[in-house]
């Protein structure tokens, strides 16, 4: 399997970097500001109706103490509610790596910098899911 390429970059005005999990891919956008946090042109409170996510899209922005020094824009698409949130984090955790190098120890510590590889197992023929077997009668 080829290795990923570096999807991190970073200007004077901004930290850009790209946060994968599972389907969904997130592009995050950091710049100065005041804690706003903007997905897919909506308030992180409107786009994601699970309120138990918010915090956890919040965590890498939370141990650093810079919750509220950057305005944080992501869009974000594919998999499901969870799945962008966990590659919101993602992006957010690269993003501030960009931002200053000396937080990686940190962040590496609660495991926010490692990419989550587990994706959905292919189908096998023969077979109706990746490992479901049809139904086998003894007679």
């Amino acid at each position: 399997m080829p290795k990923e390429k570096s999807t991190t970059k970073s200007s004077g005005k901004y930290h850009y970097s790209c946060g994968k999990r599972k389907r969904a891919i997130a592009r995050v956008k950091l710049q100065k500001g005041t804690g706003k946090m903007t997905i897919n042109g909506k308030d992180v409170k409107e786009y994601i109706k699970v309120s138990a996510l918010i915090p956890l899209i919040k965590t890498p922005l939370k141990l650093v103490k810079k919750e509220n020094d950057f305005d944080v824009t992501v869009t974000v698409e594919g998999g499901g509610q969870k799945g962008q949130a966990e590659a919101i984090r993602h992006g957010i955790s690269k993003a501030l790596l960009e931002y200053d190098a000396e937080i990686r120890l940190t962040l590496k510590k609660a495991g926010l910098i490692t990419r989550d590889a587990r994706i959905k197992e292919r189908k096998k023929f023969g077979l109706r899911r990746a490992r479901r077997a049809p139904q086998w009668s003894k007679r």
